[in-house]
């Protein structure tokens, strides 16, 4: 699911505040004019030696209130978030399943944005802008955090990096640096140094005490898991990425090559080998007695989470997504109702053999439904007015799993003979 920035920052204050509860810096310093100047003026130097970066310019700070901050915020989310995207990304969601059918996206996401206001950094103001009166002890995490961002916003614009709307996979493993970086240094720098995973126990221990705070989130915490795990992704398994890359790279910036998927943000095979395993982009041909309402894609970080709400098993629905190699849904709508169609494509047969299991009894456990097993392979479910199937195709020698959703009287509205990959 594609989140906008401006939903991902609580995150980062709740694992910030369970991992280290508090930053010291020291004995307040009289330093430069403006507020928050001294810890601005300690940050930086702190920042710039674990980065390997410079500040080409000093970062502006500025106070405001709760309410202009809040403000700010539900501007920039307006802007990140059209309408249309999210009641498309809303329609699809819910046909998977991962959302209520009662949910209402855009308030709800409105509602986990406004819960905590402490601080964010703009980057077409170039300004980081902090509550006035919040506590000192969030605010010098926030501080640190949103000024790695500025610094980053000084290398490469990160406004266009998280303009896409049509292929949400991109643009999650994009957040993954973006956010990965700033937490991965923020919790470096609070830590003193040295590697994250050891010294709190890896993201299982950060996990863990995220669940132990909860209670600081009341709106979070009563989240549909794939919003709580969309939130949390691109400071976990960021912040994980970063620290594999700085192992491999040194302190070059994650930004001279940016992973254009999850599965890069996830696998290092897929990544730092000399052959990395670039997506298949998948264009679907244009339905059939049903009108396209809504595309995109899942990427592996989806699959998995689709997998993992019905199986409750982290570990089968990380390998059964790990052969990924690209996908593509689409909402239909016609006299019949709403319809979903999601074809996805991997590795190999082998591996598309083992998501088709996995998918099929998370299907069965969904449905609450036995599935009738297919010749090919495949499996087909009825609900009650439905027809939920599961299809093992090869399309230009490839193994792909065509899943359905689709309302009694709509059928045959996408043919599989007609969808074109491009492995890039």
């Amino acid at each position: 699911m594609r989140v906008p920035r401006t939903n991902l920052y609580i995150a980062a204050i709740v694992i910030a505040a369970a991992v280290a509860g508090t930053l010291y810096y020291g004995a307040k310093r009289n330093v430069g004019t403006g507020p928050y100047a001294a810890e601005v003026a300690d940050a930086i130097p702190l920042i710039e030696k674990e980065t390997g970066l410079t500040f080409k310019t000093q970062p502006k700070v500025e106070e405001r209130s709760k309410q202009e901050v809040s403000d700010f915020l539900l501007t920039k989310f307006n802007e990140e978030s059209p309408s249309e995207e999210l009641a498309g990304e809303e329609a699809a969601y819910k046909l998977f399943g991962m959302l209520p059918d009662t949910l209402n996206l855009r308030k709800f996401l409105l509602s986990v944005l406004t819960e905590q206001v402490i601080g964010y950094y703009d980057p077409a103001a170039k300004t980081l802008y902090v509550v006035k009166g919040a506590d000192e002890k969030v605010v010098n995490i926030t501080i640190t955090h949103e000024l790695v961002h500025a610094l980053q916003d000084q290398y490469v614009n990160l406004d266009s990096i998280q303009k896409s709307t049509s292929d949400n996979d991109r643009l999650t493993a994009a957040q993954a640096v973006i956010e990965g970086q700033a937490q991965y240094e923020q919790i470096s720098i609070m830590l003193g140094g040295g590697n994250i995973a050891l010294k709190v126990g890896g993201r299982d221990r950060i996990r863990e005490m995220i669940r132990e705070n909860m209670s600081a989130m009341p709106v979070f915490a009563t989240a549909p898991m794939v919003i709580q795990e969309s939130l949390l992704f691109p400071y976990l398994s960021g912040a994980d990425f970063v620290q594999r890359f700085k192992e491999k790279k040194g302190k070059t910036s994650p930004f001279t090559n940016i992973p254009r998927s999850t599965e890069q943000i996830f696998h290092s095979d897929a990544f730092f080998s000399d052959t990395p395993d670039e997506p298949t982009t998948i264009t679907l041909p244009e339905p059939r007695g049903a009108k396209k309402v809504y595309s995109n894609n899942m990427g592996e970080f989806g699959a998995r989470i689709f997998l993992y709400q019905y199986l409750k098993d982290e570990q089968t629905a990380a390998r059964a997504a790990a052969g990924w190699d690209g996908d593509r849904y689409v909402v239909l709508q016609s006299g019949a109702g709403k319809g979903i169609v999601w074809a996805t494509v991997w590795d190999s047969t082998l591996e598309a053999a083992e998501f088709t299991d996995a998918l099929t009894r998370a299907t069965s456990k969904r449905t609450a439904m036995v599935e009738r097993a297919e010749a090919a392979g495949g499996a087909t479910f009825h609900p009650k007015g439905r027809t939920v199937s599961i299809a093992p195709r090869i399309i230009a020698g490839r193994a792909l799993v065509i899943y359905s959703d689709l309302p009694d009287g709509m059928s045959g509205v996408i043919d599989p003979a007609a969808i074109k990959l491009d492995q890039h």
